[in-house]
């Protein structure tokens, strides 16, 4: 594993500052839609698709009164469409129901919502309570194996989430998500990374190997 996790955070930190998510949201209900809306597809498509869905409805209260058959059309464009929207109906009646509307803060309580699982109560403990929650992703796992900073044998989303957890400092954990997101994003991409862009291939244990071939 890599032991340059300081110099690799002092980058992203020095380029990246706090970045935000990219889906677009005003309360921290519509966040919570539009990342379900996410799974296996892109913030693009989302972000699309929420304007409409959230001039309808707005709030859980809202939500919690329509039926599968009132969303699917507002997000028919997204991925696992007919799913989405049976999970956003139940999730909304269970926020009323069991939360009062409101978000919980724990993720025990955050994955007993339909269609929330670890990494979306993670994203939602980071962005919205700013706790020290890694979600874990296709992007995140794959570059952080890439670059070294976790172990071969980290095989699972949990495992990454993990020992990611455990070299980062607590304070950085809801922005390192961000970073390396975005780093899997838009550099170090999943078919062809753009090492010569990147800012930390020197640390990098990929680019390394492919200096050696």
């Amino acid at each position: 594993m890599s032991c340059n996790y300081d110099a690799i955070l002092a980058h992203f930190r020095r380029t990246m500052g706090s970045p935000k998510t990219e889906l677009h949201w005003q309360t921290p209900f519509q966040l919570l839609v539009a990342v379900v809306l996410s799974a296996q597809c892109t913030d693009k498509r989302v972000n699309q698709v929420t304007p409409a869905l959230f001039a309808a409805y707005s709030t859980p209260q809202r939500m919690a009164k329509a039926t599968p058959e009132d969303i699917l059309p507002y997000i028919r464009s997204v991925s696992y469409p007919n799913a989405k929207s049976r999970h956003l109906c139940a999730l909304a009646r269970k926020l009323v129901d069991d939360f009062r509307g409101q978000l919980p803060d724990d993720i025990e309580h955050l994955t007993t919502l339909p269609g929330v699982g670890r990494k979306t109560a993670n994203v939602m403990l980071a962005i919205v309570f700013r706790k020290p929650a890694m979600a874990v992703d296709t992007h995140i796992f794959r570059v952080s194996h890439r670059i070294g900073l976790v172990t071969p044998q980290d095989t699972t989303p949990l495992a990454v989430e993990r020992t990611l957890t455990q070299h980062i400092p607590p304070a950085d954990i809801p922005d390192a998500h961000h970073w390396l997101l975005l780093h899997g994003r838009y550099t170090c991409t999943a078919r062809k990374p753009h090492c010569h862009e990147c800012g930390i291939k020197d640390l990098c244990q990929y680019n390394q190997r492919q200096q050696h071939t």
